[in-house]
């Protein structure tokens, strides 16, 4: 059994990528193979995500099989050899399927088993997320659809496993501080690299071939101004559900830079100033944007008087970057400047997910250095919770020795909520990764 296993895994997910390939789905065909190559790696997280895969290859067999058998009996043409046929290759998938679930096949995949699950969880709720997107979008969402038609599952497969890696990397939290710049910083030259590919003559790399400013403020001042065009602000309200307010730390394609000039300094310190005008400076920011959009489409301004408006604001923002953020080693754009951090910062309230500090906690301030957000001090410590500026960017956590800092969730652990919380951010990097253009 411990040798038949994988060759039957290996063997049911061939057929069922042959199946694809028969219905000219070349994308699942290859995400397919892909699965199957991955078996023999042995990585833990391997084994659930190749039984999701083949619990969906059973219903699709199922009704290929009925569909198969009531055109030939329609048409009066023999069908028990074909019934015969396909009977077999379910009874194919169904054992491996079966094995797949037996200790030999946990003895098999044991790399990594301590993030299996985790990994599987990222894995496969990429492939959902993307396989939404791509299913009710009414166009074709994924640039590999768009540039080789029926190709998007192989470039979900890609994605999903990409997620899984990020996930492992991001683990421990010292893992999670080196790597969350690099893939968001990743996520932002991809964004912007589509978009000057698209404004040089290459339509497909934008969204929908109609332009808009990469300005997060007009999150909230564009539907206002255009009376509708409300997809962002559902993305952005569901995404601050789903993770808080770590859409400023995590998938915001303008917080990157501001991320990337903070650390020009190696480490930060807190600015009460600045402080003071993470709330007063972003809500006189939310009502001029959103003021000033209301007003243009009152007096009916034409569309480029919006666009150079929205313009200058996103140019105040980057000066603010290199003047403020580079010198002072603190998200100064992020934490007291944009409108939709205060946004997501008060939104993020609804959402369960917190950082708490624990009464043990020593005070050594050495989390201060490492809070590019300026959400923490000592006052901020001795009351056991950052400033309504942190984004949950968990750059804290490697700071103290003694781990007394740590993501909350109701009724988990602290170990337990930060890998809930990893697994749901990664899975929306690698969406977002796929999906976000212009």
């Amino acid at each position: 059994m411990r040798h038949a296993m994988p060759t039957m895994t290996i063997l049911a997910l061939l057929l069922a990528g042959a199946h694809a390939l028969r219905g000219a789905d070349h994308g699942l065909a290859a995400a397919f193979a892909f699965l199957a190559c991955l078996v023999p790696t042995r990585r833990a997280w391997v084994r659930p995500v190749a039984a999701v895969a083949l619990l969906w290859a059973a219903w699709a067999w199922a009704d290929a099989t009925v569909q198969f058998l009531r055109f030939r009996m329609a048409l009066d043409l023999p069908w028990a050899r074909l019934a015969a046929i396909l009977a077999g290759v379910m009874a194919v998938n169904g054992l491996a399927l079966l094995a797949l679930g037996t200790d030999a096949a946990r003895s098999f995949f044991r790399k990594d088993a301590a993030q299996g699950a985790a990994k599987a969880a990222v894995c496969l709720l990429t492939v959902f997320g993307l396989a939404m997107a791509r299913a009710k979008v009414p166009f074709p969402v994924l640039l590999a659809d768009r540039y080789f038609p029926g190709w998007g599952w192989a470039e979900i497969a890609i994605l999903a496993c990409y997620a899984q890696w990020v996930f492992g990397r991001m683990a421990e939290p010292e893992g999670h501080r080196a790597v969350r710049p690099r893939i968001w910083a990743l996520f932002s030259a991809v964004f912007f690299l589509q978009l000057a590919l698209g404004l040089s003559g290459m339509e497909d790399m934008l969204m929908t071939g109609r332009l808009h400013l990469p300005v997060p403020a007009l999150i909230a001042a564009g539907p206002v101004f255009r009376g509708g065009g409300y997809f962002m602000p559902i993305l952005f309200g569901v995404t601050v559900l789903l993770v808080g307010p770590a859409w400023c730390s995590h998938l915001c394609y303008i917080g990157a830079w501001d991320d990337a000039m903070s650390r020009a300094r190696k480490a930060s310190r807190p600015d009460a100033r600045l402080r003071r005008l993470g709330v007063a400076g972003r809500g006189a920011a939310l009502v001029l944007c959103v003021g000033a959009a209301w007003l243009l489409r009152v007096m009916g301004a034409p569309m480029i008087v919006a666009v150079l408006a929205a313009a200058v604001f996103g140019l105040v923002g980057v000066g603010v970057m290199v003047l403020v953020s580079r010198r002072r080693g603190v998200m100064a754009h992020c934490s007291a400047y944009c409108p939709m951090g205060l946004v997501a910062g008060v939104l993020g309230r609804l959402s369960p997910w917190r950082i708490r500090v624990d009464d043990g906690c020593t005070g050594c301030g050495a989390c201060f250095s490492r809070c590019r957000y300026n959400a923490l001090d000592a006052a901020r410590v001795e009351a056991g919770s950052p400033a309504l500026s942190c984004t949950l960017c968990g750059d804290c956590l490697s700071a103290c020795a003694q781990g007394r800092i740590g993501y909350a969730f109701p009724g988990l652990r602290s170990g337990a909520a930060r890998t809930l919380f990893l697994i749901l951010a990664t899975s929306l990097h690698a969406v977002f990764l796929g999906v976000a253009r212009i």
